[in-house]
Protein backbone atom coordinates (compact mmCIF):
# COMPACT_ATOMS: atom_id res chain seq x y z
CA UNK A 1 0.00 0.00 0.00
CA UNK A 2 1.26 3.46 -0.81
CA UNK A 3 1.68 6.35 1.60
CA UNK A 4 0.25 9.85 1.32
CA UNK A 5 2.30 13.02 1.53
CA UNK A 6 1.88 13.26 5.31
CA UNK A 7 3.51 9.89 5.81
CA UNK A 8 0.36 8.11 7.06
CA UNK A 9 -0.92 5.00 5.29
CA UNK A 10 -3.67 5.68 2.81
CA UNK A 11 -7.12 4.36 3.71
CA UNK A 12 -8.10 2.63 0.49
CA UNK A 13 -11.30 0.91 -0.56
CA UNK A 14 -11.04 -2.83 -1.29
CA UNK A 15 -8.41 -3.68 -3.87
CA UNK A 16 -10.85 -5.73 -5.93
CA UNK A 17 -13.21 -4.17 -8.43
CA UNK A 18 -16.59 -5.38 -7.27
CA UNK A 19 -18.35 -5.47 -10.63
CA UNK A 20 -15.47 -7.38 -12.23
CA UNK A 21 -15.13 -9.90 -9.37
CA UNK A 22 -18.86 -10.46 -9.08
CA UNK A 23 -19.09 -11.13 -12.79
CA UNK A 24 -16.74 -14.12 -12.26
CA UNK A 25 -18.89 -15.73 -9.58
CA UNK A 26 -20.80 -18.05 -11.91
CA UNK A 27 -24.19 -16.74 -10.90
CA UNK A 28 -26.12 -19.28 -12.95
CA UNK A 29 -24.09 -22.20 -11.61
CA UNK A 30 -24.73 -21.03 -8.04
CA UNK A 31 -28.45 -20.72 -8.71
CA UNK A 32 -28.51 -24.09 -10.44
CA UNK A 33 -27.10 -25.77 -7.33
CA UNK A 34 -29.86 -24.19 -5.25
CA UNK A 35 -32.43 -25.48 -7.74
CA UNK A 36 -31.12 -29.03 -7.38
CA UNK A 37 -31.66 -28.84 -3.63
CA UNK A 38 -35.17 -27.49 -4.20
CA UNK A 39 -36.01 -30.39 -6.53
CA UNK A 40 -35.15 -32.78 -3.71
CA UNK A 41 -37.85 -31.16 -1.56
CA UNK A 42 -40.73 -30.61 -3.95
CA UNK A 43 -43.44 -32.04 -1.69
CA UNK A 44 -42.14 -30.26 1.40
CA UNK A 45 -42.10 -26.93 -0.45
CA UNK A 46 -45.47 -27.62 -2.13
CA UNK A 47 -44.12 -26.88 -5.58
CA UNK A 48 -44.26 -28.89 -8.79
CA UNK A 49 -41.82 -29.47 -11.63
CA UNK A 50 -42.62 -29.68 -15.35
CA UNK A 51 -40.18 -30.76 -18.03
CA UNK A 52 -40.71 -29.94 -21.69
CA UNK A 53 -39.78 -32.36 -24.48
CA UNK A 54 -36.84 -30.07 -25.26
CA UNK A 55 -35.49 -30.65 -21.75
CA UNK A 56 -36.22 -27.22 -20.25
CA UNK A 57 -37.38 -27.46 -16.66
CA UNK A 58 -40.11 -25.29 -15.14
CA UNK A 59 -40.59 -25.14 -11.36
CA UNK A 60 -44.05 -23.92 -10.36
CA UNK A 61 -43.82 -22.00 -7.08
CA UNK A 62 -47.21 -20.32 -7.23
CA UNK A 63 -49.13 -20.48 -10.50
CA UNK A 64 -50.97 -23.79 -10.15
CA UNK A 65 -48.87 -25.06 -7.24
CA UNK A 66 -49.66 -24.07 -3.63
CA UNK A 67 -46.15 -22.99 -2.70
CA UNK A 68 -45.79 -21.22 0.64
CA UNK A 69 -43.54 -19.02 2.73
CA UNK A 70 -40.51 -21.28 2.59
CA UNK A 71 -40.98 -21.70 -1.15
CA UNK A 72 -40.99 -17.91 -1.45
CA UNK A 73 -37.83 -17.60 0.65
CA UNK A 74 -36.04 -20.16 -1.53
CA UNK A 75 -37.34 -18.49 -4.68
CA UNK A 76 -35.97 -15.13 -3.53
CA UNK A 77 -32.56 -16.61 -2.74
CA UNK A 78 -32.35 -18.22 -6.19
CA UNK A 79 -33.27 -14.83 -7.64
CA UNK A 80 -30.25 -13.44 -5.76
CA UNK A 81 -28.10 -16.22 -7.30
CA UNK A 82 -27.33 -17.54 -3.84
CA UNK A 83 -25.39 -14.38 -2.97
CA UNK A 84 -27.96 -13.15 -0.46
CA UNK A 85 -29.95 -14.48 2.49
CA UNK A 86 -33.67 -14.00 2.98
CA UNK A 87 -35.43 -14.43 6.33
CA UNK A 88 -38.75 -13.79 8.08
CA UNK A 89 -39.33 -12.06 11.40
CA UNK A 90 -42.06 -10.29 13.34
CA UNK A 91 -42.25 -6.65 12.30
CA UNK A 92 -43.03 -3.62 14.40
CA UNK A 93 -46.44 -2.35 15.49
CA UNK A 94 -49.24 -3.72 17.63
CA UNK A 95 -50.19 -6.30 15.00
CA UNK A 96 -46.61 -7.59 14.63
CA UNK A 97 -47.04 -7.89 10.87
CA UNK A 98 -44.62 -10.45 9.39
CA UNK A 99 -41.67 -8.89 7.63
CA UNK A 100 -39.05 -10.03 5.15
CA UNK A 101 -35.35 -9.28 5.48
CA UNK A 102 -32.62 -9.63 2.90
CA UNK A 103 -28.87 -9.23 3.22
CA UNK A 104 -25.96 -9.51 0.81
CA UNK A 105 -22.25 -8.77 0.68
CA UNK A 106 -22.38 -8.76 -3.12
CA UNK A 107 -25.10 -6.23 -3.96
CA UNK A 108 -24.01 -5.51 -7.54
CA UNK A 109 -24.06 -9.16 -8.62
CA UNK A 110 -26.92 -10.32 -6.39
CA UNK A 111 -29.27 -7.39 -6.88
CA UNK A 112 -28.38 -5.71 -10.15
CA UNK A 113 -27.02 -8.54 -12.31
CA UNK A 114 -29.50 -11.09 -11.02
CA UNK A 115 -32.50 -10.02 -8.91
CA UNK A 116 -33.58 -6.88 -10.76
CA UNK A 117 -36.62 -7.62 -12.94
CA UNK A 118 -35.13 -5.97 -15.99
CA UNK A 119 -36.11 -8.46 -18.70
CA UNK A 120 -39.63 -8.31 -20.14
CA UNK A 121 -40.33 -11.75 -21.58
CA UNK A 122 -42.73 -11.54 -24.53
CA UNK A 123 -43.31 -14.36 -27.00
CA UNK A 124 -46.42 -15.17 -29.01
CA UNK A 125 -48.82 -13.53 -26.57
CA UNK A 126 -46.96 -14.71 -23.45
CA UNK A 127 -45.75 -12.08 -20.97
CA UNK A 128 -43.64 -12.29 -17.83
CA UNK A 129 -41.20 -10.13 -15.91
CA UNK A 130 -37.88 -11.93 -15.97
CA UNK A 131 -35.25 -11.80 -13.27
CA UNK A 132 -32.57 -14.04 -11.82
CA UNK A 133 -29.07 -14.83 -13.08
CA UNK A 134 -30.26 -15.71 -16.59
CA UNK A 135 -30.17 -11.93 -17.12
CA UNK A 136 -26.39 -12.01 -16.78
CA UNK A 137 -26.24 -14.78 -19.37
CA UNK A 138 -28.40 -12.87 -21.84
CA UNK A 139 -26.92 -9.44 -20.90
CA UNK A 140 -29.59 -7.76 -23.03
CA UNK A 141 -30.06 -4.69 -20.81
CA UNK A 142 -27.99 -1.51 -21.15
CA UNK A 143 -27.06 -1.58 -17.46
CA UNK A 144 -24.67 -4.46 -18.12
CA UNK A 145 -22.53 -1.99 -20.07
CA UNK A 146 -21.88 -0.30 -16.72
CA UNK A 147 -21.93 -3.06 -14.11
CA UNK A 148 -20.24 -5.81 -16.09
CA UNK A 149 -21.18 -9.20 -14.59
CA UNK A 150 -21.90 -10.75 -18.01
CA UNK A 151 -21.77 -14.53 -18.03
CA UNK A 152 -21.12 -17.21 -20.59
CA UNK A 153 -22.13 -20.44 -18.93
CA UNK A 154 -23.48 -23.89 -19.74
CA UNK A 155 -26.62 -23.41 -17.61
CA UNK A 156 -29.16 -20.62 -17.13
CA UNK A 157 -31.61 -20.07 -14.28
CA UNK A 158 -34.38 -17.50 -14.34
CA UNK A 159 -37.34 -16.33 -12.25
CA UNK A 160 -40.59 -15.37 -13.97
CA UNK A 161 -43.30 -13.24 -12.38
CA UNK A 162 -46.42 -14.23 -14.31
CA UNK A 163 -49.78 -15.98 -14.00
CA UNK A 164 -48.96 -18.55 -16.71
CA UNK A 165 -46.35 -21.26 -16.94
CA UNK A 166 -44.07 -20.82 -19.98
CA UNK A 167 -44.57 -23.08 -22.99
CA UNK A 168 -41.79 -25.03 -24.65
CA UNK A 169 -41.54 -22.31 -27.30
CA UNK A 170 -41.07 -19.63 -24.63
CA UNK A 171 -38.39 -21.71 -22.92
CA UNK A 172 -36.57 -22.28 -26.19
CA UNK A 173 -36.58 -18.55 -26.94
CA UNK A 174 -35.19 -17.72 -23.49
CA UNK A 175 -32.52 -20.41 -23.82
CA UNK A 176 -31.50 -19.04 -27.21
CA UNK A 177 -31.06 -15.54 -25.80
CA UNK A 178 -29.08 -16.93 -22.87
CA UNK A 179 -26.90 -18.89 -25.32
CA UNK A 180 -27.54 -22.26 -23.66
CA UNK A 181 -29.17 -25.46 -24.86
CA UNK A 182 -32.88 -25.74 -23.89
CA UNK A 183 -32.15 -28.70 -21.59
CA UNK A 184 -29.79 -26.48 -19.59
CA UNK A 185 -32.52 -23.92 -18.75
CA UNK A 186 -34.43 -23.89 -15.45
CA UNK A 187 -37.23 -21.38 -14.86
CA UNK A 188 -38.86 -20.75 -11.48
CA UNK A 189 -42.34 -19.29 -11.82
CA UNK A 190 -44.84 -17.65 -9.45
CA UNK A 191 -47.66 -15.20 -9.85
CA UNK A 192 -47.55 -12.11 -7.64
CA UNK A 193 -50.84 -13.11 -5.98
CA UNK A 194 -49.34 -16.16 -4.30
CA UNK A 195 -47.43 -16.69 -1.08
CA UNK A 196 -44.14 -17.37 -2.84
CA UNK A 197 -44.64 -14.58 -5.35
CA UNK A 198 -45.43 -12.04 -2.66
CA UNK A 199 -42.33 -12.98 -0.67
CA UNK A 200 -39.93 -12.81 -3.62
CA UNK A 201 -41.17 -9.35 -4.66
CA UNK A 202 -40.96 -7.87 -1.16
CA UNK A 203 -37.43 -9.32 -0.85
CA UNK A 204 -36.35 -6.77 -3.49
CA UNK A 205 -36.02 -3.83 -1.08
CA UNK A 206 -32.19 -3.68 -1.28
CA UNK A 207 -32.37 -4.01 -5.04
CA UNK A 208 -34.65 -0.96 -5.29
CA UNK A 209 -32.12 1.15 -3.41
CA UNK A 210 -29.27 -0.13 -5.57
CA UNK A 211 -31.18 0.53 -8.77
CA UNK A 212 -32.07 4.04 -7.64
CA UNK A 213 -28.39 4.78 -6.93
CA UNK A 214 -27.53 3.41 -10.37
CA UNK A 215 -30.08 5.71 -12.01
CA UNK A 216 -28.67 8.65 -10.05
CA UNK A 217 -25.19 7.94 -11.42
CA UNK A 218 -23.56 6.62 -8.24
CA UNK A 219 -20.67 4.20 -8.70
CA UNK A 220 -22.13 0.92 -7.43
CA UNK A 221 -18.65 -0.52 -6.96
CA UNK A 222 -18.53 1.65 -3.84
CA UNK A 223 -21.36 -0.29 -2.19
CA UNK A 224 -19.95 -3.16 -0.15
CA UNK A 225 -23.02 -4.66 1.55
CA UNK A 226 -26.75 -4.22 1.84
CA UNK A 227 -29.46 -5.10 4.36
CA UNK A 228 -33.16 -4.42 4.00
CA UNK A 229 -36.48 -5.14 5.67
CA UNK A 230 -40.04 -4.66 4.47
CA UNK A 231 -43.46 -5.76 5.74
CA UNK A 232 -45.02 -8.81 4.15
CA UNK A 233 -48.50 -7.91 2.87
CA UNK A 234 -51.41 -10.36 2.72
CA UNK A 235 -51.73 -12.48 -0.40
CA UNK A 236 -54.05 -10.54 -2.69
CA UNK A 237 -56.98 -11.98 -4.60
CA UNK A 238 -55.55 -10.99 -7.98
CA UNK A 239 -52.22 -10.01 -9.49
CA UNK A 240 -53.11 -6.34 -10.00
CA UNK A 241 -53.91 -5.86 -6.31
CA UNK A 242 -50.84 -7.90 -5.38
CA UNK A 243 -48.66 -5.60 -7.48
CA UNK A 244 -50.00 -2.63 -5.53
CA UNK A 245 -49.52 -4.20 -2.12
CA UNK A 246 -46.01 -5.50 -2.77
CA UNK A 247 -44.91 -2.15 -4.18
CA UNK A 248 -46.38 -0.33 -1.18
CA UNK A 249 -44.56 -2.67 1.20
CA UNK A 250 -41.25 -1.36 -0.16
CA UNK A 251 -42.22 2.22 -1.05
CA UNK A 252 -43.84 2.97 2.32
CA UNK A 253 -42.43 0.31 4.66
CA UNK A 254 -39.05 -0.74 3.28
CA UNK A 255 -35.92 0.24 5.20
CA UNK A 256 -32.52 -0.34 3.64
CA UNK A 257 -29.00 0.07 4.98
CA UNK A 258 -26.03 0.18 2.63
CA UNK A 259 -22.37 0.09 3.65
CA UNK A 260 -20.51 2.35 1.25
CA UNK A 261 -17.24 4.05 0.36
CA UNK A 262 -17.06 7.29 -1.58
CA UNK A 263 -17.12 11.04 -1.21
CA UNK A 264 -19.37 12.14 1.65
CA UNK A 265 -20.49 15.24 -0.21
CA UNK A 266 -21.84 13.00 -2.99
CA UNK A 267 -23.70 10.88 -0.44
CA UNK A 268 -25.30 14.00 1.03
CA UNK A 269 -26.21 15.22 -2.45
CA UNK A 270 -27.67 11.99 -3.80
CA UNK A 271 -29.05 10.56 -0.58
CA UNK A 272 -32.32 12.53 -0.45
CA UNK A 273 -33.25 11.26 -3.93
CA UNK A 274 -32.89 7.56 -3.08
CA UNK A 275 -36.02 6.94 -0.95
CA UNK A 276 -39.52 7.08 -2.38
CA UNK A 277 -40.20 10.30 -0.46
CA UNK A 278 -38.27 12.15 -3.18
CA UNK A 279 -41.05 11.54 -5.70
CA UNK A 280 -43.94 13.84 -6.57
CA UNK A 281 -46.12 10.70 -6.65
CA UNK A 282 -45.30 9.73 -3.07
CA UNK A 283 -48.24 9.78 -0.66
CA UNK A 284 -50.87 7.51 -2.26
CA UNK A 285 -51.17 3.73 -2.44
CA UNK A 286 -49.48 2.40 -5.55
CA UNK A 287 -52.75 1.05 -6.97
CA UNK A 288 -54.22 4.55 -7.02
CA UNK A 289 -51.09 5.98 -8.62
CA UNK A 290 -51.17 3.24 -11.25
CA UNK A 291 -54.80 3.97 -12.11
CA UNK A 292 -54.10 7.73 -12.18
CA UNK A 293 -51.61 7.16 -15.00
CA UNK A 294 -53.96 4.93 -16.97
CA UNK A 295 -52.09 1.79 -15.88
CA UNK A 296 -49.02 3.01 -17.74
CA UNK A 297 -46.18 1.87 -15.48
CA UNK A 298 -43.64 4.01 -17.32
CA UNK A 299 -45.65 7.22 -16.82
CA UNK A 300 -45.08 7.04 -13.05
CA UNK A 301 -42.34 9.28 -11.69
CA UNK A 302 -39.19 7.09 -11.64
CA UNK A 303 -38.13 8.67 -8.34
CA UNK A 304 -40.98 6.81 -6.64
CA UNK A 305 -39.27 3.44 -7.01
CA UNK A 306 -37.13 3.31 -3.90
CA UNK A 307 -37.51 2.09 -0.34
CA UNK A 308 -39.17 4.29 2.27
CA UNK A 309 -35.93 4.79 4.20
CA UNK A 310 -32.28 4.53 3.13
CA UNK A 311 -29.35 4.68 5.53
CA UNK A 312 -25.84 5.00 4.14
CA UNK A 313 -23.05 3.90 6.48
CA UNK A 314 -19.69 5.28 5.40
CA UNK A 315 -17.04 2.60 5.86
CA UNK A 316 -14.11 5.01 5.84
CA UNK A 317 -15.37 7.54 8.39
CA UNK A 318 -18.08 5.74 10.36
CA UNK A 319 -20.58 8.48 9.59
CA UNK A 320 -24.26 7.64 9.10
CA UNK A 321 -26.62 9.33 6.62
CA UNK A 322 -30.34 8.57 6.88
CA UNK A 323 -32.96 9.69 4.37
CA UNK A 324 -36.71 9.20 4.00
CA UNK A 325 -39.48 8.01 6.32
CA UNK A 326 -41.92 5.13 6.58
CA UNK A 327 -45.66 5.68 6.15
CA UNK A 328 -47.57 3.16 8.31
CA UNK A 329 -50.90 4.90 7.70
CA UNK A 330 -50.50 4.40 3.95
CA UNK A 331 -49.69 0.73 4.51
CA UNK A 332 -52.88 0.32 6.53
CA UNK A 333 -54.83 2.05 3.77
CA UNK A 334 -53.21 -0.14 1.14
CA UNK A 335 -53.35 -3.54 2.85
CA UNK A 336 -56.77 -3.04 4.45
CA UNK A 337 -58.30 -2.22 7.80
CA UNK A 338 -56.75 -3.96 10.76
CA UNK A 339 -53.32 -4.39 9.14
CA UNK A 340 -50.35 -2.57 10.63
Amino acid sequence: MGDNVSGHPLLLPPSRTLAADEGLMKLNERASRLCERIVQELELLRITVHQHASGSRVLDFGVDARGGLEAGRRLAEVCLAGLGKVDFFAGEGSGRTPAVSVRTDYPVAACMASQYAGWQITHEGYFAMGSGPMRAAAAREPLFETIGCRESDSVAVGVLETSQLPSQAVCEEIARKCRVEPEKLTLLVARTASQAGTVQVVARCVETAMHKLFELGFDLNLVESGFGVAPLPPVAGNDLTAMGWTNDAILYGGEVTLWVHGDESELRRLGPSVPSTSSRDHGRPFARIFEHYGRDFYAIDPLLFGPAVVTLLHLDTGRRFRFGRTAPDLLRESFGAGTT
